[in-house]
């Protein structure tokens, strides 16, 4: 552990957990010993939902208090213990919070001890949101959660993945480590840290490549890493700049996003945002891009019964040309970053690929990942990367995306000497 990761912890903090109801409550248990090995001192309130989930016993013993869970505790309330437990807390984290919470939050209700608390309060209120994908894309649930930003809460996730309902989309809860290093990342005093007067530009995500106004080339980047990356910088105190592409992804706190579909776009927003320090290029970029977009749908032609079987098993052929290549100009480019890093996506051959690629554009460093392996890379929440510089290679992970790329970033610092320049 460097210096700085070692001044890094909880110490001192008064946290109040809150656990609303929801299959993603079992997770609050860790987060409980998660936040107490970050050396913070947690009380647990209970919603009345939540306790159909997880019991007060457990998290009693990982707290090491009483879980208060109701507003009718003639014990706790005789002195006004909901008031007591208000100014006692710095800090109240609900994780996960559900879509029920979060409105009476942002509608002032105070009906239950949770809710009461958080109008009592004066502690900072950090809402992890965890709930079915189209109860978090629902209009009510984005203006709730717009309410209380504009009020000061601090939004941690959720995550994009599948859900215990058997959908897929945003809704998972942040996993309990990332919400300790979100917490501990909102106490870093701004421009402190190892990164602190570094401008940091990142992309990432895919692109899309439209063929016509249906239909588009594109893959299957979720944007995970580039994010998770982003987030690290800004952790870590660099001006952050993050390049997006069609994504489903919650801006990370302190990151200036700008969001772009195209190839084209990204290139031309990448360069527009130099001068840059760092560059990191985690975006999966197409190679090509139709040489005409169609303006209106391409039709399949109708065909007759008596069509010949060359007729219906005729294709589509279409004319592609190359995306500009976005890490290569940046390296080439009058005011290029004092350290580019590039991604590389492999089936095989990783090493000899990277170490190609490393000495083709000219960069100081690439982290190549090897797709298809269980677990990691495209669609997933953890990753490995394989990262090459000259003279000089490293393994990191598997591990989570939000622990690869801090350790990524901590990487680049210790061993290249342009990102300390």
């Amino acid at each position: 552990m460097n210096e700085f990761e070692a001044k890094r912890s909880l110490a001192g903090e008064r946290i109040l957990l809150g656990v609303s109801g929801g299959i993603a409550a079992y997770k609050a248990a860790e987060l409980v010993r998660r936040l107490r090995d970050a050396d913070a001192e947690v009380r647990v309130v209970l919603t009345e939902a939540a306790a159909h989930f997880v019991g007060a016993a457990t998290f009693q013993a990982l707290s090491g208090h009483p879980v208060r869970s109701s507003l009718w505790d003639p014990a706790a309330e005789a002195a006004m213990g909901h008031i007591e437990l208000a100014r006692w807390a710095t800090r109240v984290v609900i994780a996960p919070a559900s879509a029920d919470v979060i409105a009476k939050l942002a509608h002032g209700h105070a009906n239950d001890l949770l809710s009461t608390l958080c109008l009592v309060t004066t502690a900072q209120l950090t809402l992890a949101p965890a709930m079915n994908n189209r109860m978090w894309w629902h209009p009510a649930t984005q203006a709730n959660v717009a309410t209380l930003c504009e009020r000061g809460a601090q939004l941690i996730g959720p995550d994009d993945g599948s859900q215990a309902c058997g959908e897929f989309g945003p809704g998972r809860l942040v996993e309990p480590d990332a919400i300790v290093r979100a917490l501990i990342a909102s106490r870093v005093p701004s421009g402190s840290g190892p990164l602190a007067g570094q401008r940091v530009l990142v992309s990432a995500g895919p692109t899309y490549e439209d063929l016509d106004p249906v239909r588009y080339l594109g893959n299957r980047s979720s944007g995970k890493m580039g994010f998770a990356l982003a987030a690290a910088a800004a952790e870590l105190g660099a001006d952050v700049t993050l390049i997006a592409g069609p994504v489903a992804l919650p801006t990370p706190a302190g990151v200036r996003r700008i969001d772009v579909r195209r190839a084209v776009e990204m290139c031309d927003a990448a360069l527009s945002a130099l001068p840059q320090d760092i560059y990191i290029g985690a975006a999966a970029v197409a190679d090509y891009m139709p040489a005409r977009t169609a303006t209106d749908k391409i039709k399949k032609p109708i065909l007759d019964q008596g069509s010949d079987a060359a007729s219906r098993n005729s294709g589509l052929t279409l004319d592609l040309v190359r995306t500009p290549d976005i890490l290569a100009e940046i390296a080439a480019h009058p005011q290029r970053p004092r350290l580019v890093v590039g991604f590389a996506a492999e089936t095989g051959n990783l090493a000899e690929s990277a170490r190609e690629k490393l000495q083709r554009k000219r960069v100081d460093a690439i982290a190549a990942n090897r797709v298809g392996v269980e677990g990691c890379g495209f669609d997933c929440d953890s990753n490995a990367l394989s990262v090459f510089w000259a003279g000089g290679e490293a393994e990191l992970g598997p591990a989570s995306k939000t622990q690869v790329a801090r350790d990524l970033l901590l990487l680049l610092l210790d061993r290249l000497p342009a990102a300390r320049a």
